[in-house]
């Protein structure tokens, strides 16, 4: 495993100084992490959710449409949408009319509602997790959500300003080059593995994991290390 200096000067060698600072995904916090609207949180969800397995510039295009067609994500009024209004929004063109995802959308929003009364808010929740804990956070986004597991999860958290890793396919190669793990990582354990690397690396550097990932991902060329 290699110490942060050393990948940080390889991202540098790799991209230049200003184009990796450039990159860098922007995280806010935790204070102004918690004071998130709950819609916010959802409509974060909903459109990570919608953007997994597709064109993400469609997705954007119509997010105006989205914030319309499911009532500015209020998590109440979404959370208690009928069976009919739930069948409209599978005929509606202002949105993606993929069935089984307009459905998770009310489930999660049922979930911020859940989060909500039990912590006062979702976003307060998310504020509250340890970074060192990033995975944790992600298991529990995938047990208590919906469609939230693989990349989904983590880029809720980055769309609210909550510092995380994303295991894009740089990142992995990153890990796999060092040697934290043999392939991309889902088991319990080489997820805690790679937890602990992030962690390492946030010891040494104090930067944040939203920064670090960006900076493993730069150390590879398209296509692997």
């Amino acid at each position: 495993m290699l110490s942060f200096d050393k990948l940080h000067a390889r991202a540098v060698a790799r991209k230049g100084e200003e184009a990796l600072a450039a990159r860098m995904p922007k995280t806010k916090s935790s204070r102004s992490i918690a004071a998130t609207p709950d819609h916010r949180c959802l409509s974060a969800m909903a459109k990570a959710l919608f953007q997994a397995g597709f064109v993400w510039r469609v997705i954007n295009n119509k997010w105006e449409g989205f914030e319309a067609a499911f009532h500015g994500f209020d998590p109440e009024r979404v959370a208690n949408l009928s069976g009919a209004e739930v069948a409209a929004l599978r005929r509606d063109e202002r949105i993606v009319r993929n069935g089984q995802k307009i459905e998770a959308v009310v489930e999660n929003a049922g979930y911020v509602l859940d989060e909500a009364a039990e912590h006062g808010s979702f976003a307060k929740m998310v504020a509250r997790w340890p970074e060192d804990d990033i995975v944790g956070l992600w298991a529990r986004l995938k047990k208590r959500g919906s469609r939230l597991g693989g990349d989904t999860g983590p880029r809720v958290l980055r769309s609210v300003g909550k510092p995380t890793f994303v295991l894009t396919r740089d990142v992995v190669a990153s890990l796999v080059a060092q040697g934290i793990v043999d392939k991309r990582p889902t088991a319990k354990k080489d997820l805690a593995r790679v937890q602990d690397a992030f962690n390492t690396w946030a010891a040494q550097s104090g930067e944040d994991l939203s920064a670090i990932s960006m900076t493993l991902a730069c150390t590879v060329d398209a296509g692997g290390p």
